[in-house]
C-alpha cells in the first residue's frame, strides 16, 4: 500500500510545510518543488509534508482529492473536514498549526484554501487555485500568497483572481503574483516563494 503522506524533516525542525498535489498526481509530486523551497531558508529548520489525495483517480493512476471531471462538489465537505483532520493530527506533535504553511497546486491549491482558511496557520499558498462553488474567507484566515499563469488553459487565471479579491475584500494579507506561463509553478517563481515563507516562518 501506499504511503498515505511523505515526510522529508530534520530532527531539529521547528516549521513545517505542507504541500497538496493536484489532480491526477500524488504525494511525491511536489517533493522536489518543497525541496528546493527550504533549501533557500538556511535560518530556518523545516520539515517537509506531503500528503496523498484520498482516493484513486478515476483513469487509474494518480489520485484525487475528489472527483473532478464532472465535479463532484457533495464531495468536497467531507474531503475538507477529513483534510483537516490529518493536519491537526499532525500538529499535535512539536511543531504546531502556528508554525505550518500549506501549500497547494490547482486541486490541491482548492483544498489548501478551503481546508487552510480554517485553521491557525502561518500562511497558505495557492499556486494555478480555484475556490470551491460558494467559498467565502472566514474573518480569520491566515495570510495567502496566489500564483497563477496568464496562459493557464486548465485552471483560468480568472480563478486566482477571484480568490484575490475576495480575502482582500476581507482585509487580508493577501499577495497575487501572475505569471507569463500555463498551468505550472515556475521555477523562477521559487525566490518568491522563499521570500514570503522567510516573512511567515518567524
Amino acid at each position: 500500500m501506499e504511503k498515505e503522506l511523505i515526510c522529508v524533516s530534520d530532527s531539529k525542525a521547528t516549521h513545517r510545510l505542507i504541500l497538496l498535489h493536484g489532480w491526477g498526481a500524488d504525494a511525491n509530486d511536489l517533493i522536489p518543488l518543497g525541496q528546493e523551497l527550504i533549501k533557500g531558508l538556511i535560518n530556518q529548520k523545516i520539515e517537509l509534508l506531503a500528503f496523498r489525495a484520498p482516493q484513486q483517480h478515476p483513469e487509474g493512476f494518480g489520485r484525487q482529492w475528489y472527483g473532478l471531471f464532472p465535479p463532484d462538489w457533495a464531495e468536497v465537505p467531507s474531503a475538507i473536514s477529513d483534510l483537516q483532520i490529518r493536519i491537526k493530527a499532525l500538529c499535535k506533535t512539536s511543531i504546531p498549526l502556528e508554525k505550518s504553511v500549506i501549500l497547494g497546486f490547482s486541486q490541491g491549491g482548492a483544498m489548501a484554501l478551503a481546508a487552510g482558511c480554517d485553521l491557525p496557520i502561518a500562511g497558505l499558498i495557492g499556486c494555478s487555485s480555484y475556490s470551491h462553488p460558494n467559498w467565502t474567507p472566514p474573518k480569520n484566515s491566515p495570510p495567502a500568497l496566489l500564483i497563477h499563469g496568464s496562459k493557464d488553459e486548465v485552471v483560468p487565471c480568472a480563478a486566482s483572481r477571484k480568490i484575490f479579491f475576495a480575502l482582500k475584500t476581507n482585509q487580508k494579507e493577501t499577495d497575487f503574483v501572475e505569471f507569463d506561463g500555463g498551468h505550472e509553478i515556475p521555477i523562477e517563481l521559487i525566490p518568491r516563494i522563499q521570500k514570503v515563507l522567510k516573512k511567515w516562518f518567524i
